[in-house]
């Protein structure tokens, strides 16, 4: 198989990758085999600590640890909101405003299922681009709530495109074959060096690809 990944930061702590589309994180009970956490580990001989997730159909940055008090030490900052995140998603139609905050209680389809209490989520967005049917937006999470923009982008009647949890694929005028949503940025002090790691991709193949054909 394929390495869906590509490692853009490495040393004896930590390890940064660039997840492709259609690979989970961590195995869920049904898919054991073949997960980025378990591909990573082949590929470094060792065992790695994922410190937070992205969606399977969500391509970019993903911070690994090698040990599990490396772990906690980034899972804190990303708990404490230290750890700065952006992302580019291609959403459905046009906002009236070119950048704001959105913020609220939320709650994803699971935890409505096992009557989880909605918590709060704010994300700040900007317009980067207007087209016929569909923009592009930056989006910086202040939370890390589960399916976060997924929901708030949902809510405005603004999905993201390729979106299936939260809308209808018919309802889409402009077609992606997947989540159009990439976390392209990544800030956070390193754990022992201290040091500001600042990481940034561009867009994935596919997204720049769709993005040419306009």
């Amino acid at each position: 198989m394929k390495e869906p990944f590509e490692i853009v930061f490495d040393d004896d702590y930590l390890i940064v990758v660039n997840k492709i589309a259609k690979v989970l994180i961590q195995a869920s009970k049904k898919e054991a085999k073949h997960t980025l956490t378990s591909l990573l580990q082949q590929r470094v001989g060792s065992k790695v600590f994922p410190c937070h997730r992205l969606d399977r159909e969500t391509t970019g940055l993903v911070v690994y640890a090698r040990s599990p008090e490396i772990q906690r030490k980034i899972t804190d900052q990303f708990r404490s909101r230290e750890i700065k995140k952006k992302y580019i998603a291609f959403v459905k139609g046009n906002l009236k405003k070119r950048k704001g905050v959105w913020e609220g209680k939320i709650i994803d389809r699971e935890g409505k299922i096992f009557a989880e209490k909605s918590k709060y989520a704010k994300t700040f967005y900007r317009v980067l681009k207007d087209f016929p049917n569909w923009s592009i937006l930056e989006l910086s999470p202040v939370t890390g709530r589960t399916n976060q923009l997924r929901i708030q982008l949902a809510k405005i009647d603004h999905p993201i495109l390729g979106e299936d949890k939260y809308a209808f694929r018919r309802d889409f005028k402009v077609k992606f074959k997947r989540l159009g949503l990439h976390a392209f940025y990544l800030n956070f002090i390193h754990p022992i060096s201290k040091q500001k790691i600042n990481l940034e991709l561009n867009l994935p193949k596919d997204m720049q690809e769709f993005l040419n054909s306009f």
